[in-house]
């Protein structure tokens, strides 16, 4: 500890004299500069106290720490265009660290005093006073908090690194600021693998459980009618994460504990849904959108009652731990989306060979340091939102990008981490839950939005298990269903399924309900690849946080054999963008999943406040017809046997690609999973065609004329 904090005290003391210093080439000096009074603000900013500024001080800090990212990211050397204009060859690296350094407000804000109060008043919060990995909590807490620390000596020492290249040469070789990037990566990667898996996998009582809480930090009380409190994160704060804590602090208590129980009791029944054990298990990982934090507690008090710890983390902030744009925990309204989208492979700067085989290896150790952890772990409870103003990333020529060998690499980790993963926690060993609300920046109806999706969230199992199972009956003797599009959808594609050899007791789709996945409803399978062929196309969809616009997939045999969209004026691009956002860099992807919503009540609300483009796949896929492109939704669980309501088994568990994960698991699965759905309007019929060639419509011109399904018909008037 004692070194850690001597070696960012000394970082510290440089960084400052680089503000007045002019002994660096005046191209570069501007950014050195601008950096160092970067970090020189983030720290006097982290020595305030946050709760007893006003709002308008606060607010005043988010200006300095992230003014340039939301305001002038054109003129930023976060911004990878302006830094080459600006530095030349240099501008990669140079942009990359400034990338790496915007990570520091997180960092700091994670660096909390231990108190000696380590018991929790609240009765459902006790068990966060267990052992963690054999020590007492206070000492625990004390040791992580210590190694919270070691980023921000990292990030630092990388910093005055390269300032010290320009210090020896004028002119350094562009060789050298890559050396020391790549030494960077090489040296931390393993501790930032360690400390990720045990803020993912530990409860622990770090910032985020304070916060939520309302615990003793300090002398600060944290106080949720009081939204200074948003602040603590380190993170950007607009108006969405305000209004939306305000909004929630209006609801009555009841709706708030209704909320909660309806996702833990979906998180709940998951287990039984897919005959997991719940025995044993003892802990939960809460991911939601700063703003959101009464609700949260609800839900910590909640899964509380059934015995299980909550763990709140933090997404990934450094590229060490970061794939892609991936965010993976709590976070807030990105002050750029630009900028996450501009450094989403940056680590193309230091995936080489070695270090993929230590980032490797530290996985595997720090899973096994923690098994006994994994052992407990439930899975995650996933509190999404939508209705953020809708976003088309521009692609820059100067961000870096992947090369081929380097694309291979980026697979191989993904693959053999993921190999891990299933040795230490098989997928069918765990659940998970996810639910979705709106954001306030959805629009003047926000809260009408909001009320209606907590009714969606609310729908009765019962009342949708007959009318899905109407289509199940169907589909169950088809040979395989057509789709096909109208009002400008080209959409024709014929999705081949199994063959029942017992009827009577097995069945190809799943009747799924609000258990996991919330809201209800749909019917799902796994496609036989071979003879599933044709083309996907939908006006426009929101995906992974992008739009697309005019998307088309042809499948051949069931795998994506083209793809375009017209998103850019040059189709190369188009390709690229659904190359590193749908296909996340793989030659091609299976059809993982067809599946038919049912959700009518979703389209409804979506039509009606017109914000199709702006709801997530979560509610989206509910709202007609859909289809994946990736893994299959039992991913890593196909031996699992999994059952409907009536008793029949689900057969259709898995195809071609993930019947090799005993003999070539690296082939077996592509640890991905995109929904893309065709909207009703847009919809010309499903059909399930038997195998004598007769044809049964399901859905024809938008509407449901299959006897037992018109119920679905009153929402699509």
């Amino acid at each position: 500890m004692e070194d850690l904090q001597e070696r960012i005290a000394l970082a510290r003391t440089r960084v400052r004299e680089i503000r007045e210093e002019k002994a660096v080439h005046s191209r570069v000096l501007p950014y050195f500069r601008r950096e160092a009074e970067y970090i020189t603000d983030v720290f006097s900013w982290r020595e305030k106290d946050l709760l007893g500024l006003s709002e308008e001080e606060n607010r005043a800090w988010q200006d300095r720490l992230f003014g340039e990212l939301r305001d002038d990211y054109a003129c930023s050397f976060l911004n990878p265009d302006y830094a080459e204009k600006q530095l030349g060859t240099y501008g990669k690296v140079l942009s990359f660290v400034a990338a790496e350094l915007n990570g520091l407000p997180a960092y700091l804000a994670e660096v909390e005093p231990i108190t000696d109060d380590s018991a929790f008043s609240e009765k459902n919060d006790e068990e966060t006073s267990a052992k963690i990995n054999g020590e007492e909590p206070a000492a625990g807490e004390k040791r992580r908090n210590e190694r919270k620390l070691l980023p921000v000596a990292a990030v630092l020492e990388l910093f005055l690194e390269i300032y010290s290249l320009f210090l020896e040469e004028e002119h350094p070789h562009l060789a050298s600021l890559e050396k020391a990037v790549r030494y960077y990566a090489l040296d931390y990667v393993e501790a930032f693998e360690e400390m990720r898996a045990e803020e993912t996998y530990v409860p622990s009582r770090n910032l985020a459980y304070h916060i939520v809480m309302e615990k003793s930090r300090g002398e600060n009380k944290t106080d949720l009618k009081d939204t200074r409190y948003l602040y603590l994160y380190g993170e950007y704060i607009s108006d969405n994460e305000r209004r939306l804590a305000q909004y929630l602090e209006k609801l009555p208590e009841e709706e708030i504990r209704s909320m909660a129980e309806t996702f833990t009791r979906g998180f709940r029944r998951g287990f039984d849904t897919m005959q997991i054990d719940f025995t044993g298990k003892n802990s939960v990982s809460i991911r939601y959108h700063i703003g959101q934090e009464r609700l949260v507690r609800a839900v910590i008090r909640s899964f509380g009652e059934l015995g299980l710890s909550c763990i709140l983390h933090r997404y990934a902030v450094s590229r060490l731990n970061r794939r892609l744009v991936r965010l993976s925990g709590f976070e807030s309204t990105p002050a750029s989306r630009q900028f996450i989208f501009d450094h989403r492979m940056d680590d193309a700067l230091f995936l080489t060979p070695r270090y993929a085989s230590r980032k490797i290896g530290a996985v595997e150790r720090a899973y096994r340091r923690l098994e006994k952890e994994l052992r407990g772990y439930a899975g995650p409870a996933v509190i999404e939102t939508f209705g953020e103003a809708l976003f088309a990333p521009e692609i820059k020529e100067s961000a870096p990008e992947w090369t081929e060998e380097e694309t291979e690499l980026d697979r191989r980790i993904v693959s053999e981490t993921g190999l891990i993963s299933e040795k230490y926690l098989p997928g069918d060993s765990f659940s998970f839950s996810i639910i979705a609300y709106p954001l306030p920046e959805i629009g003047k109806d926000f809260e009408k939005i909001f009320a209606e999706t907590v009714r969606l969230n609310t729908l009765s199992n019962a009342e949708y298990l007959p009318v899905q199972q109407a289509m199940i009956d169907v589909l169950d003797r088809a040979d395989h269903v057509h789709v096909t599009g109208r009002n400008g959808n080209r959409t024709d594609i014929r999705v081949k399924l199994r063959r029942l050899e017992s009827p009577e007791k097995e069945t190809q789709f799943e009747n799924c309900v609000a258990d996991v996945n919330i809201p209800l409803g749909e019917v799902f399978t796994s496609p036989v690849l071979k003879g599933t062929n044709g083309l996907l196309h939908v006006s426009f969809v929101y995906l992974n946080g992008y739009q697309f616009k005019d998307l088309a997939i042809r499948f051949a045999d069931g795998v994506t054999a083209d793809f375009s969209c017209g998103n850019f004026p040059d189709p190369e691009d188009g390709r690229r963008y659904i190359l590193d956002n749908i296909l996340f860099r793989h030659p091609f992807l299976p059809m993982g999943e067809f599946a038919i919503g049912t959700n009518t009540a979703a389209y409804k609300m979506a039509k009606t406040y017109r914000i199709f483009e702006q709801l997530p796949i979560l509610i989206m896929e509910k709202t007609g017809p859909h289809f994946a492109v990736g893994d299959t939704c039992y991913s890593h669980a196909e031996d699992k046997k999994v059952y409907n309501p009536d008793g029949k088994e689900i057969i259709s568990r898995e195809n071609d690609f993930s019947l090799l994960r005993d003999t070539e698991p690296e082939r077996a699965y592509f640890n991905c999973h995109t929904d893309i759905t065709i909207p009703y309007d847009e919809l010309g019929r499903v059909t399930a065609v038997m195998q004598d060639g007769k044809e049964v419509d399901i859905i024809r011109e938008g509407r449901y004329v299959l006897p037992g399904t018109e119920m679905l018909n009153a929402y699509l008037n």
